[in-house]
């Protein structure tokens, strides 16, 4: 079983990294200015992992 993909929105900057890198798995609130994940329960874990290794402020992570 997968894990589930998650985002610290308060750690957020908004630098819309993971959004550019899987934008299946993630979104991008405009209003708060702050990412978010679409496809929780899945996605390319290639993709993922990428997106959890070029955060800066390494707010994404599985569980």
């Amino acid at each position: 079983m997968s894990k589930k993909v998650c985002i610290e929105t308060e750690e957020c900057i908004g630098c819309e990294s993971c959004v550019e890198l899987c934008p299946d798995v993630f979104g991008f609130d405009e209003e708060v200015e702050k990412a978010f994940v679409i496809q929780p329960e899945g996605g390319p874990e290639a993709c993922i992992d990428e997106a959890i290794e070029t955060c800066p402020v390494e707010c994404i992570y599985k569980e």
